[in-house]
Formats: C-alpha cells, structure tokens, sequence
C-alpha cells in the first residue's frame, strides 16, 4: 500500500459524455498526469487525492486503485499470477472480500468463473503463508478487488468507494422515473451554470437535478450524507488525513440563489420535499406544483433544466403535444433564459420548434440520450456547436 505523500495511478468511473467535465474536477481535486477514457479518467494522485475524490466529486461513480496488470493465457495462468501478488499487504487475513469480474475475452468466457479463480489465488496465498484463509463476504466486504479482462490482458484493481458514489444517501423517496445523481450533477455542469442566477426544473419529479444544484450553490460537499468508504478498511487508511480532507470546505449556506422545483404530481411534488428535506436544503429550494405552461419566470434571466416524459420509462398519451407545449412555453415566457432538455427520444425533441446550439450524447440508464440547449430569444439560431 501507498504512504500518504507516494503518489499512484488512480480510475475515476464516469458515465458516458461527462469524461471531459470529470477531468476537470479531478484537475480541480489535486489529480495530475489526467488522461480521460471510456466512462472514466485516469491520473496521478496522493492517498489525500482519493479521499478528496471519494468525499468531494459530484461527477464520479467509483475511485479504483490499480494493483496489477498482467497477460494470462488461461485461468490456470490467471490463478497463478495473481497467487504470486503479495496479498498480505493489501489486506489481513481476518478482513472478509468479494470479488468483481468483467470479461471481454475469448480466452475467459466466464466472468462468474474468472472471478472464483481469483478468490481461490488469494485465499490460497494466504493459506500457503499463514494456514488459514480470509472469508468471502459478497455482501458488506471490507475489500472489493475488481478484475477486469480484455483479450488476454488482466487489470487487478482496489474499489476504494464501495457502494457507488452516486448514492448520495439523501434520497428517501423514488420518483417514477428518478434520474441517477451523478448524472443530474453532470448536467448542470453541462450547463454552465454559474451558481448565480437562478435554475428552474420545472418538471422536477423527486428533486434530484434541483437537489445537486443546491448542493453545488453552497458548497456542500456530496460526500457529507453518512456513509462509509471501503478505504477505510485499507491497511494504510490515515484517520487523521482523511480528517482533513473533509473539513477543507465548509458548508457555504449564505447565497441568495433562486433554485426552483416544479412539477404537476402531487406525489412527485411529496417525494422531493421529502427528499429535499433529508439533504437539508429546505431552505435553499422552492417547490411548487404546476403544470410547465402555468409557470412563469422569477426573473428575466436563468437557466431551466428538465428531463420530460419520453415513453419509455414513463408513458405519456402524446408525446408530440407534450414537446410542443415545452416549446411553447420557452418561446413565449422565457425569452433571455438558456434551457437544457434531456430526452432519449431525438423525434420528440424536434417538436420543440427550437434550434438547438448545442447537443449533447448521454445515457440515462439504458438509453441513449440527448441533452440539448436552447438560446431561448427572439428569432432563431442554426446549430453552433455538437458534442458527442
């Protein structure tokens, strides 16, 4: 294990399109060497770096710390590499692991297979050094090693998170059709909200995209809703760092910023306050039910964030006249706004009746989505710029 100044590679897990965005938080939380991938970002970084990642993003999903590479030809050269790794300084005999395998390979066809010839190469390690052998735990584990297999080439690596980093811990409440934290997070920082004026979801279902930017406006740091991270059971987890680490930032509740929440459900409206009420944020978020076409704006400039029915998730009887009504409404009462819709159905978008100047591919869940913009003014634009 690393000491706390050493630095070492770290992966930051990301959701597809928010690469880019996530290398700059990372660039903003102390990592170096910042190379963007796949639904991830890898850099450089001190034991103080993974802490902050972990307590701090808004836009990972998981912190992973690599242990090792290496090629195998076939599991008996799998379970033989990974038998020849030092264990005893990764974790103690009496902590309890599971672990997680993800297989691309047509030499391993079976991740479930894989995944057993790991736990035996490490069990047996220990047996062979001490006589006895750490416990497999798959439910609450104090260590999580992933494998990961492309063709013949193994990556061993440390969950440093646990249960994923969207999982705030404020959310009480499900909406029909709730989106995921981390992605809400990513789309305000799409955005470019500046934490000023205000930000209106007037079709907010259980708060999420209202909750994150609240969280974002006052600083308050997404990893400060109780929860434990699997580095704390690490050999070298430093208490007194991560100490620090937690009280870099306090929380900035002084901003006067409209954040506004609408919605025409009842229950949805019920399901945000409740959910808006365990992040603390009460006082930060005004809630009103109504529907879109009766809301006006607070003011003559802001930013409006929805994600509308699409027919998947949730179904709506017309699809076509609830898009034209959201243009409508843009066009008419929000002149000198700037509006983000996200929707996974690239033809409903279009009865908007908006040029949209930019676009974004995303996924929600499963499906592909578009994340659009829109100059909300008299008159119309052509497309300035797209973003894949």
């Amino acid at each position: 294990m690393n000491k706390e100044n050493e630095n070492f590679e770290m992966l930051a897990k990301t959701m597809y399109g928010f690469e880019s965005i996530l290398a700059d938080e990372v660039k903003e939380l102390g990592g170096t060497e910042i190379r963007p991938g796949n639904r991830a970002v890898r850099f450089q970084g001190s034991l103080e770096v993974l802490y902050r990642m972990n307590y701090y993003s808004r836009l990972s999903l998981k912190i992973i710390k690599p242990l090792a590479e290496f090629n195998a030809k076939d599991e008996q050269d799998l379970y033989d590499k990974t038998m020849g790794i030092d264990w005893s300084k990764i974790m103690s005999v009496n902590q309890t692991f599971v672990i997680d395998s993800t297989v691309h390979s047509p030499h391993f066809k079976h991740s479930h297979y894989v995944a057993l010839k790991v736990k035996d190469a490490i069990a047996d390690r220990f047996r062979k050094e001490l006589g006895r052998r750490p416990n497999v735990d798959p439910k609450n584990p104090h260590i999580k090693v992933n494998v990961h297999i492309s063709n013949n080439r193994v990556s061993l690596s440390l969950d440093s998170s646990g249960a994923s980093l969207h999982k705030r811990g404020y959310r009480k409440g499900h909406g029909m059709a709730s989106l995921n934290e981390v992605l809400a997070a990513g789309l305000i920082v799409l955005s470019g909200w500046d934490r000023k004026m205000p930000l209106i979801d007037p079709m907010c279902g259980s708060g999420t995209i209202i909750i994150e930017a609240a969280l974002m406006a006052n600083d308050i740091p997404p990893g400060s809703f109780y929860r434990e991270y699997l580095f704390h059971n690490w050999s070298n987890f430093d208490s007194e760092l991560y100490k620090k680490v937690i009280s870099e930032k306090k929380k900035d509740t002084s901003r006067d910023i409209q954040i506004i929440g609408s919605d025409s459900s009842t229950e949805q409206i019920r399901v945000a306050r409740l959910n808006i009420r365990n992040a603390g944020l009460s006082d930060l978020i005004s809630l009103r039910q109504k529907e879109f076409s009766k809301l006006l704006p607070p003011s003559p400039e802001g930013i409006i964030i929805m994600n509308p029915p699409y027919g998947e998730r949730i179904k709506h009887d017309n699809l076509v006249e609830l898009y034209k009504e959201i243009g409508n409404q843009l066009k008419t009462e929000y002149k000198g706004y700037k509006a983000y819709v996200l929707s996974a159905k690239p033809e409903a978008l279009k009865f908007i009746g908006l040029h949209p100047s930019a676009k974004y591919i995303l996924y929600n869940g499963e499906y592909k989505s578009l994340f659009q913009e829109y100059e909300l003014y008299e008159g119309s634009r052509k497309i300035r710029r797209d973003k894949d």
